[in-house]
């Protein structure tokens, strides 16, 4: 068995656990074989891109008569990330203690340095959300209140079959418009927030609401404007008071990186009666773009022509987003509780900065969530590295890790390697990051979950191969399963679960716009929604799924266990993604756990079915 030196995630090597605050003490272990003869230990650290430092340790103690431990108390008052190793000297040289992979250190031949992330001393996120769900809405698909539609544009083709196929073919000139628009409007939310309250909903994350040409309205046409499909300004906010009455907060998408060019910013198709861009240099937005040759070659988001690109850094850009009477102030004034920001990634740090110290000086506690794909605390993007978590941009990001090992072991079984998945981004990302991470298994950008797992794959298809694709009853009958495994899972694991609306109802779907179909309302899967309903209840009465901790207690042979423990109770959560029947024999603490999900506790053990989920509760007894 391989000698591990040091281990990153044990209190007994570094405490505290994970990313810390500037300023405070961080104590290093590192436990060596007395017959190396080690003269001296050091830390080795370097921010970021930076020089090197050395730290001393100091000789702490023998264990038995075979090893010794060195120990070093380490402060660092600069927020950033951070990456170390450590030397120590012997008779026959200096060697590095880095690791390989996951968190363990080797005595020689490691390749990689640990990492520490130091955020700001008074950094923290939003109470309001730990412990509670999220619940994704694509506005125009999800309920429509049958309201008269008022000043709606010619060029829209509205649809009479809730519930059709979206319309996704090209025209004669081989544009797809994305102009059919089923109805969905804000008033059909508002009443349909009892159906919200009883999945245990606490926070409604709405797409696009703002005026635009297309139905996902990621091309903003106007930021000041609520689209006329979807209502009014005075529709918003009585959502927003309705929902703040049930105990939900509504968070918007903020879509900064660009706009549409058929806006009022842009206006390459003069159907607004201001000078846009495209038409005149002399525009008061000319300089929000980045023009080649004017009008004709712009920067454009992904090489779509119909969106350019948005130059975030521009003083009158920030001015009108974050600016004192700027759009994001305007929002939370109108009732929105806080954005989720598209492809966060791509908005540089002087906008985040600026965006974060509008939103918050308007109200204190809202939500700034961003679309971040990879680990959110070490990505580059832009020829630089991001500093997203550290305290002064965003609040945390869309947990696209958790997504990809939960997806990953349910379809496959293949349940190793998952926890070091987890435990990255527990380590990597502050505590208050973690407790507020938007835990999803399905978005508008993805497959619908239950098509995701249990589906052909659709990499390398087209949309016509992918258009009227659905499930046969048999794969059906065996996705709902797997699906309800995905969710127990994402519902128990650190953060909070978003669920995308219709997944709770067995919506089926490949990518875009298969993924955006009308919820369903009266051919719901019941046995499905039932079950969600009964997880949100296990969130709600749960203490220790708002900010407890974590801990893996076994996966192997197609089976996980972790343990979630708070300060007044814990749960042990059990995966059996076998095709077989299990019984999982429980640690001792476990054995008169109470059921809340799946079998129950008897004989030192718990039964599980095929493809089948335990949940077991119990309280903590303080010493």
């Amino acid at each position: 068995m391989e000698y591990i030196p040091f281990n990153s995630r044990s209190l007994l090597h570094k405490y505290p656990f994970g990313a810390v605050k500037q300023g405070e003490k961080i104590t290093f272990k590192v436990v060596l074989p007395r017959s190396l003869s080690c003269s001296g230990v050091e830390l080795v650290i370097r921010k970021d891109s930076e020089g090197e430092k050395r730290f001393p340790f100091f000789w702490l103690s023998m264990e038995g008569a075979e090893e010794e431990w060195w120990c070093l108390d380490y402060i660092e008052n600069e927020t950033g990330l951070y990456f170390y190793h450590f030397d120590y000297a012997t008779p026959w040289g200096r060697v590095s203690i880095k690791r390989n992979e996951g968190s363990l250190g080797t005595l020689s031949g490691g390749l990689n340095d640990f990492q520490l992330t130091v955020f700001e001393k008074d950094f923290s996120t939003p109470d309001w959300l730990k412990g509670k769900l999220i619940y994704q809405i694509f506005p125009d698909r999800f309920y429509s209140s049958g309201k008269e539609k008022k000043n709606v544009p010619s060029d829209r083709v509205m649809r009479t079959d809730w519930g059709g196929e979206p319309g996704w073919r090209p025209n004669e000139r081989g544009e797809v418009l994305n102009n059919d628009f089923f109805g969905g409007d804000l008033e059909g939310i508002k009443e349909k927030l009892p159906y919200l309250k009883s999945l245990g909903v606490g926070c409604i994350y709405l797409n696009p609401i703002f005026e635009a040409q297309s139905n996902h309205r990621y091309d903003t046409s106007d930021y000041e404007k609520i689209d006329s499909v979807l209502g009014t300004e005075k529709d918003f906010s009585e959502l927003c008071k309705e929902a703040e009455k049930n105990g939900i907060s509504v968070v918007l998408d903020g879509v900064f990186s660009h706009t549409g060019d058929d806006s009022r910013y842009f206006n390459r198709k003069g159907r607004y009666d201001t000078v846009g861009a495209y038409q005149s240099k002399e525009s008061p937005f000319y300089s929000w773009y980045f023009f080649w040759n004017w009008p004709y070659n712009y920067q454009c988001w992904w090489n779509f022509e119909t969106l350019p690109e948005v130059n975030e850094e521009n003083e009158s850009f920030i001015d009108f987003i974050a600016g004192k009477n700027g759009f994001a102030r305007r929002c939370i004034k109108a009732g929105a509780r806080g954005f989720r920001l598209e492809v966060a990634d791509e908005l540089p740090d002087k906008f985040l900065y600026d965006f974060r110290k509008a939103v918050k000086s308007e109200k204190s506690d809202a939500l700034i969530l961003g679309e971040v794909w990879e680990d959110a605390s070490n990505k580059c993007s832009y020829g630089a590295r991001r500093r997203y978590l550290q305290g002064a941009q965003l609040d945390s990001v869309m947990n696209y890790p958790f997504s990809e090992a939960i997806l990953a072991f349910i379809r496959s079984g293949v349940v190793e390697g998952f926890s070091e998945k987890i435990m990255t981004v527990l380590e990597n990302y502050p505590k208050c990051v973690v407790d507020v991470l938007m835990n999803h298994i399905g978005t508008h950008d993805t497959m619908r979950a239950i098509t995701a797992l249990a589906g052909e794959s659709c990499e390398g298809r087209d949309r016509s191969w992918q258009c009227g694709r659905f499930l046969s009853p048999e794969q059906y009958e065996r996705g709902v399963k797997l699906l309800k495994l995905a969710a127990a899972i994402q519902y128990t694991l650190p953060g909070v679960p978003s669920l995308y609306y219709g997944d709770e109802a067995g919506m089926q779907g490949y990518k875009d716009p298969f993924n955006r179909v009308c919820y369903p309302w009266g051919n719901e899967n019941k046995e499905l929604i039932s079950y969600y309903q009964k997880l949100g209840k296990i969130r709600k009465d749960c203490l220790c799924l708002k900010d407890g901790t974590f801990k893996t207690v076994s996966e192997m042979l197609s089976c996980l266990a972790f343990e979630r423990k708070g300060k007044k109770d814990k749960l042990l959560v059990i995966i059996n993604r076998n095709e077989h029947e299990i019984d999982y024999y429980l640690p001792e603490e476990w054995k008169t756990g109470k059921s809340l999900l799946g079998g129950t506790a008897e004989d030192g053990k718990v039964h599980l079915d095929a493809l089948s989920a335990v949940i077991l509760k119990t309280e903590v007894t303080e010493k």
